[in-house]
């Protein structure tokens, strides 16, 4: 099985995946009833894709739409209820982290100017671009490039 094929992860596996550390993680999950890791018979955090995306969503919500705590509660429960949150897979690996980038094209940016193509998703994009630098850097970390 290899990385991104991983059912659990550990709070510093985590923690890395989303550029915080392990106790604001902590700290979260008494604010954030629905960010509710298990426990393994050892009595580590262990972090399913659903707790990760999760975070990512908690943290986006803090850090770049500034939402307080108590809003974030809130547009979780609206983003569930909305089927918003959709499930993290090791293949999207620091996805929604949260670094002072400029957005590659403006938010209202068309792929071609036919009617037939899709909006360019800037979020996905932005999301892809994190994803590829978390990577690299993972791998360079493990030495493994």
């Amino acid at each position: 099985m290899s990385n991104d094929e991983k059912l659990f992860y550990s709070i510093g596996e985590v923690a890395e995946i989303l550029q915080l550390k392990a106790y604001v993680l902590r700290y979260w999950e008494t604010e954030f009833k629905k960010l509710n890791p298990q426990k393994s018979f050892t009595g580590q955090r262990t972090y399913r894709p659903k707790d990760i995306q999760v975070a990512l969503t908690i943290k986006k919500l803090l850090y770049d739409d500034k939402y307080t705590i108590a809003g974030a509660l809130q547009k979780l429960e609206e983003l569930e209820a909305n089927g918003g949150l959709v499930a993290f897979s090791g293949s999207n690996v620091g996805a929604a982290t949260t670094e002072s980038k400029p957005a590659e094209a403006p938010a209202e940016a068309v792929i071609s100017s036919s009617e037939t193509k899709p909006k360019l998703d800037v979020q996905k994009v932005k999301d892809l671009k994190t994803l590829m630098e978390a990577t690299k850097n993972l791998l360079k970390k493990y030495n493994l490039s």
